[in-house]
């Protein structure tokens, strides 16, 4: 008998518009022949399933089931693909773990870890991981222009400490548009993080690990004409994404194995994607790590995989696989 899958998508954050696209990407890389897969949005008064038809359906929070021609069905397996929270900072995974719900994703305490990317780095800096200098935030602290500009430099990049898709992000060049550039990241999230801005390359690089198979794919080199990686350089195609990225096969080596360390230090699952910017020293180092990372069909991860010369099915299928018979073990 099929499995049936649920793509989770949706959340309470500005990424709402990416995390459906990533879940009309995910269904169409999920194998159809080995599952029934359904979509449920799940956000603030909103938990509800996309029937075949295009109605909705309530989703029971006691178990995540709901009702399809009055019959109670019930998920086997599932796929995150919130950006955001509440599917990237741990609560999600913290309510499968509950109801004791196999799910694709990092749990609940990596997740929480990832998402705050100030402690995620400090945290990895500890294992000679190397971040640029930065400073945080919390909601009502301020800190003058001079002492941003004295501990940081110029130029700096001001973002949400627990936001994405470079929602309420500002690359900062003079030192008069700080306070606005803090109070405009504020405005998606209670934390906003100062960062030294790193010149050089930016390239990204997707992993995952299963029972006896560890896969860490090509590196994808990001150029933009923007300012920085921003929200249109992203998704409105003012980008060149170059995979694999044009460095050198030793260079390529040592950030495939700096992601794969990564994954082990945090203990991940599922699909991860780590960036990073190479600078004139040549030694890279750490941006951002996505833990529930973007998964259309022209997102870094499905462009790796194509790159690898690996069928996104058979991976969707190994993560899939791999959840289910670990909780049996469990």
């Amino acid at each position: 008998m099929k499995k049936n899958i649920v793509i989770v998508a949706g959340g309470d954050s500005s990424e709402i518009v990416i995390s459906l696209k990533s879940a009309d990407g995910i269904y169409s890389f999920i194998d159809k022949d080995k599952y029934n897969l359904y979509i449920a949005i799940v956000k603030k008064g909103e938990w509800a399933v996309k029937l075949p038809g295009g109605e909705y359906t309530p989703i029971d929070k006691n178990d995540f089931s709901f009702k399809e021609d009055g019959v109670v069905r019930h998920f086997d397996f599932a796929y995150i693909t919130i950006h955001g929270t509440p599917g990237e900072d741990g609560r999600l995974q913290g309510y499968f773990d509950m109801i004791d719900m196999p799910y694709s994703s990092c749990g609940m305490l990596v997740s929480a870890l990832t998402f705050n990317k100030y402690v995620c780095n400090h945290y990895l800096r500890g294992f000679g991981v190397k971040i640029a200098d930065s400073i945080h935030l919390f909601k009502g602290e301020t800190m003058t222009n001079e002492e941003i500009v004295n501990r940081l430099g110029l130029p700096i990049f001001v973002k949400p400490n627990d936001g994405g898709s470079s929602f309420g992000v500002t690359k900062v060049k003079e030192a008069s548009v700080i306070q606005s550039a803090i109070a405009k990241a504020f405005g998606e999230g209670c934390e906003v993080l100062l960062e030294r801005f790193i010149e050089g390359t930016e390239v990204t690089c997707g992993c995952y690990k299963v029972k006896g198979k560890e896969v860490v794919f090509p590196l994808t080199e990001v150029v933009t004409d923007n300012e920085f990686f921003d929200f249109d350089a992203k998704y409105n195609g003012q980008v060149d994404e170059i995979t694999p990225a044009r460095i050198s096969a030793e260079l390529t080596e040592k950030i495939q194995r700096e992601t794969s360390r990564i994954y082990d230090i945090l203990g991940a699952k599922g699909l991860i994607r780590v960036d990073y910017i190479i600078p004139a020293d040549g030694e890279p180092m750490l941006l951002d790590i996505n833990t529930t990372p973007g998964m259309t069909a022209t997102s870094f991860v499905p462009q790796q995989i194509r790159a690898a010369g690996l069928d996104i099915k058979d991976v969707m299928t190994d993560i899939i696989e791999d959840e289910l018979k670990n909780r049996k073990t469990k």
